[in-house]
């Protein structure tokens, strides 16, 4: 049997980074990923947000392949036939070294692959790592159809599906409510006319959530990433209420696409690609035991993303974790111990990062975004509230507080309305 150092399960953004971590420190690491190439499998909305890239590959601007750079944040509460926007722009946005990227995963997986075998990994595409070698209760490698190969380490990064970390006793398995199904389409149109529509210029992207009636008032929400020549257009709900409204998200995403304000937006566009994904979103209450003897748990298989409402990050938190676990196995292998304990600096590192922290600070949210008013009387009462302000129907004009009183009343119920103020107070 075939020995390395460290082995990693799964090619997205934790495992690459966990691979790029240890190869650099001398590490003879084996990365598996089961697609055909790394970023085969990937859905992405997407955008990333933070320093973590930059921190890991200096050369992140000069060389990454990113779409374009975050410099317009919209959120937008929808009716039917109507919609309020909240528009940010900012000059700190659009300048360098910018606070967010629109990616597009097939060819920044690849990328960061190629940085990993750069560095000295070892990947191997289109190969699905069956099952755990153990020993005395130890993870000591894993087995590829019949072939065995041996590691100190197992660095698990294989999506919210990670059979591998319930196997290891790592976690549960996810239930329906722990869980929102993504669904995106990848819609082709020329650049100059993205730019247009969207009021962009240069590298300047637009990140637009949506929030309402595109999901037919059910918890989850709507997006648009503006690409280079090509947007990212998609729906992300909950799967236990799509399974109780007996809808499927494919059809969300069709009305969604034919909405008056969405519609003019990808008019004459092909659509190229199609993909669909599930997303952990119970918060830090779904955030598994993170290593025990031999092997650690990353990214989305741990559960590490955070959705506030206002934002859904992932893939920042999925490069930290790789990281950590990486420095975690560099740290193991200088003191030739590869147990629970050893591994643990792992779990430290994220308690005393942003990771397990931000977390913890919005550990009510999941919680909060639950309730079914927020999608739909909210966003209905917002887009009634700025009808009845702009309206002029010749007849005498009431004040801006009572038309909100009297919507809210009636859409909400003045009751209900501070109870959700309370549970906001305590979620975000």
């Amino acid at each position: 049997m075939e020995k390395f150092d460290a082995i990693v399960v799964g090619g997205g953004p934790a495992g690459c980074a966990a691979a790029v971590t240890m190869a650099r420190a001398g590490l003879d690491v084996l990365l598996f990923e089961r697609g055909k190439y790394v970023g085969a499998k990937a859905m992405w909305g997407g955008a990333f947000f933070g320093p973590q890239l930059r921190q890991l590959f200096p050369e992140f601007l000069t060389e990454a392949p990113f779409e374009r750079f975050v410099g317009r944040h919209a959120v937008s509460f929808m009716t039917n036939g109507a919609s309020v926007a909240i528009d940010f722009r900012s000059t700190a946005l659009a300048t360098p070294p910018y606070n967010g990227y629109i990616l597009l995963r097939a060819r920044f997986d690849s990328w960061m692959a190629k940085k990993a075998e750069g560095a000295g990994a070892i990947v191997a595409a289109g190969m699905r790592v069956d099952d755990l070698v153990m020993r005395d209760k130890a993870v000591t490698g894993v087995r590829v159809g019949e072939e065995e190969f041996g590691a100190d380490v197992v660095v698990l990064a294989d999506g919210v599906n990670s059979l591998l970390a319930e196997k290891a006793g790592l976690r549960r398995p996810f239930s329906a409510g722990d869980l929102k199904q993504g669904i995106k389409e990848i819609i082709e149109l020329p650049r100059h006319v993205i730019e247009e529509r969207f009021n962009l210029t240069g590298e300047q992207g637009a990140a637009l959530e949506f929030v309402g009636a595109c999901t037919r008032g059910l918890p989850g929400g709507g997006f648009i990433y503006t690409n280079k020549e090509s947007l990212s257009v998609g729906v992300v709900v909950e799967l236990a209420a799509l399974q109780r409204a007996r809808v499927t998200a494919p059809a969300l995403l069709e009305e969604f696409k034919a909405h008056p304000d969405i519609r003019p937006l990808i008019e004459g566009g092909r659509t190229v690609e199609y993909s669909a994904h599930l997303i952990p979103f119970a918060g830090l209450a779904m955030v598994p035991r993170l290593q025990r003897d031999g092997i650690m748990v990353a990214g989305d298989a741990a559960a590490l993303l955070l959705g506030t409402g206002l934002i859904l990050e992932g893939a920042n938190f999925a490069v930290a974790s790789g990281v950590a676990a990486g420095e975690a196995v560099i740290g193991a292998k200088k003191e030739a111990d590869f147990s629970a304990v050893s591994l643990s600096r792992y779990q430290r590192s994220l308690e005393s990062g942003f990771v397990l922290k931000d977390l913890q600070t919005f550990r009510h949210a999941p919680g909060f975004l639950k309730n079914p008013r927020i999608y739909g009387p909210y966003a209905d009462a917002v887009v009634e509230i700025f009808e009845r302000i702009l309206e002029n129907d010749g007849t005498p004009r009431k004040k801006s507080f009572a038309i909100m009183r009297d919507v809210l009343g009636k859409k909400v119920g003045i009751g209900r309305m501070l109870a959700d103020i309370w549970q906001m107070r305590k979620a975000l």
